[in-house]
């Protein structure tokens, strides 16, 4: 697992054998991060179960402003430590020792432009953080939320004032791209919704 681009190109994030985490592949990353375009530079950054830190420490490579990692698992907390301080970007990182749901509920000030939700696939977790998130106004008028789930996974019911605004399959793997509906948008790149 390395950074794919920008000013930390080519670094090698650690991760732990046996880890209960499930790191973002390169490809998909990769995928994620062309859709966003520029809607990178300058973001502030929300990762929630952040596992290695892979999504937000690719953002931050690329130019985003600030991020805020959320994680509970103490081992994929020190993995995020170590890579934090690997790749030199304490400054701009800010690790919470938190359920992400918990955080989600208790976070009343801060708001992101990009939000990444890559928790555990099969639970239905991405759903109920969306289902969570929908009340809040955490997301900027522009704002993303990127949401990895299982391929057979769905994410569905009310979320208004969020919608899908585009869904992409890779392997087993389904990334769900989410704004507010109750705003106008800049266009994300253009790519076939699944």
């Amino acid at each position: 697992m390395r950074i794919i681009a920008g000013e930390l190109k080519g670094r090698r994030l650690k991760t732990r054998a046996g880890l209960l985490t499930r790191p973002t592949s390169d490809k998909v990353k990769g995928a994620i991060f062309s859709t966003l375009g520029e809607k990178v530079r300058d973001a502030s950054v929300l990762d929630l179960f952040a596992g290695t830190g892979n999504l937000a420490l690719e953002a931050l490579s690329r130019g985003a402003r600030a991020a805020v990692l959320v994680e509970n698992n103490r081992e994929a907390q020190a993995v995020i430590r170590e890579n934090i301080e690997m790749t030199g970007v304490g400054h701009k990182a800010k690790l919470i020792s938190m359920d992400a749901f918990q955080y989600i509920q208790k976070n009343r000030s801060e708001i992101f432009d990009l939000i990444f939700l890559d928790p555990p696939y099969g639970g239905g977790f991405a759903q109920k953080a969306i289902t969570l998130l929908k009340e809040k106004t955490c997301l900027t008028a522009n704002g993303v939320i990127v949401a990895e789930t299982a391929k057979d996974e769905i994410i569905e019911g009310e979320i208004s004032p969020l919608e899908i605004r585009r869904i992409s399959n890779y392997g087993d793997t389904r990334v769900w791209y989410l704004q507010r509906s109750d705003v106008c948008r800049d266009r994300m790149s253009d790519e076939e919704e699944v």
